[in-house]
């Protein structure tokens, strides 16, 4: 147990801790962009709100979710760590830099976290806190006819403040009845300044994960030049352009979606 201790307490086993909780963080993102896509059905947020509700009501996807936080929360302070160790180690500036290139993002990491995990805080609490645990957030019904399937939407009022959803039959008609996440969205991607604040995150998040993604592998010594050019080719387009892309969309979507009205 000691000799565990002793790795994980050594600049190696910090750097596996945050290769690991890095790579967890990756994956939550492939999932997350999937699922905020629904953002983009016109289906006056039903898929959406559907979504959202089952992600908060379903007990292996909240148990995932704080695990999930617990990453986010240990990934920081061990960047932290790190670059705090790091600068302690060699407080006084090189007199001579070789030329071997440095990336930008090799460079910048730890600011590009750091406007991450301000972004993460104003997100949640935009979102994820309102949704759990404020009332601000107001519910749709959704009637769908099960004959035709023409899904027919209205505001609704819960009798009791503890009401969550709920899902009901009139003959033919299914009628759900939900918080609607969606329209929260709307409203807040009505505002230029947070779009912007969105947009500029996700341009730290694309430098962020182009160099965090390949040095998790180079953590494992994963390094050969057989494997290398597949994780480089995926970090590169997947998780630095394709991701952070389809997360810019859509407030910019919805942006000028917002104009147009």
């Amino acid at each position: 147990m000691s000799e565990l201790k002793q790795t994980f307490n050594s600049s190696l086993g910090k750097k596996l801790i945050m290769a690991l909780t890095g790579l967890f963080l990756c994956v939550f993102l492939i999932v997350h962009l999937g699922g905020n896509l629904l953002l983009f059905k016109h289906d006056n947020g039903y898929s959406f709100n559907m979504y959202a509700n089952f992600l908060t009501h379903f007990p292996p996807i909240e148990v995932i979710a704080y695990i999930l936080y617990l990453c986010i929360i240990v990934h920081a302070i061990y960047a932290y760590i790190l670059t705090t160790n790091n600068r302690h180690a060699r407080p006084v500036d090189y007199a001579v830099h070789t030329k071997s290139p440095v990336s930008f993002s090799s460079k910048n990491m730890g600011l590009l976290g750091s406007i991450l995990l301000v972004f993460i805080v104003i997100h949640m609490g935009d979102f994820w806190y309102k949704y759990k645990f404020t009332h601000s957030v107001g519910y749709k019904e959704y009637r769908t006819n099960l004959l035709t399937n023409q899904t027919t939407v209205t505001d609704f009022t819960p009798q009791t403040a503890d009401f969550e959803h709920s899902q009901s039959f009139d003959g033919d008609t299914e009628i759900i009845r939900v918080k609607d996440l969606h329209s929260r969205i709307v409203a807040s991607f009505s505002i230029w300044w947070y779009v912007l604040i969105y947009v500029i995150s996700m341009v730290a998040l694309s430098f962020h994960l182009v160099h965090g993604f390949q040095s998790a592998f180079h953590t494992f010594g994963w390094v050969h030049r057989k494997y290398k050019p597949i994780y480089e080719f995926i970090g590169t387009w997947l998780f630095a352009v394709i991701i952070p892309l389809g997360f810019a969309a859509m407030p910019i979507v919805y942006f000028i979606q917002s104009l147009n009205k």
